[in-house]
């Protein structure tokens, strides 16, 4: 007769940040990431077929041709969609390459401000918004596995 104190027990300890399920948060995050990276492709479309959406900016400290930050939110944008379809797959590196990938479209967009104002920082909003979002996720499901 076996009894059940004999036999050992695997203990649930939740889901592993590295591993794992992903919480909401970093859900909401990656589609907020694959989100803001199609609309900066869409930016750096605009910018680089030289649309009259942009106003001209003189005297800017960071002033590149207007086809050369198209180019790089281009890039950006393609580069954020791809580390948020990373971030949905609920690997660890996935969720610091979206929090880099996300704080380089935030400092692009906030070079980007004197160019198109409004929409810039709207998108500086939500970069900023999706590294609290992958950071506090890894916070929260680390938390769950203690």
């Amino acid at each position: 007769m076996s009894s059940d104190a004999t036999r050992p027990r695997s203990v649930d300890v939740g889901p592993r940040p590295w591993h794992g399920p992903t919480s909401g948060t970093t859900v909401f995050a990656a589609a907020l990431m694959i989100f803001g990276g199609v609309m900066a492709v869409f930016e750096g479309i605009a910018a680089i077929a030289r649309d009259d959406l942009f106003g001209a900016v003189r005297h800017y400290v960071f002033q590149f041709s207007l086809a050369g930050w198209g180019w790089v939110h281009l890039i950006l944008g393609v580069v954020l969609v791809l580390a948020g379809c990373a971030v949905l797959s609920g690997a660890l590196w996935a969720r610091f390459f979206g929090v880099l990938v996300a704080g380089l479209g935030a400092l692009a967009n906030f070079l980007w401000v004197p160019y198109y104002p409004l929409w810039a920082l709207t998108l500086v909003a939500v970069n900023v918004f999706v590294v609290w979002a992958l950071c506090m996720g890894m916070h929260r499901e680390a938390g769950d596995g203690a």
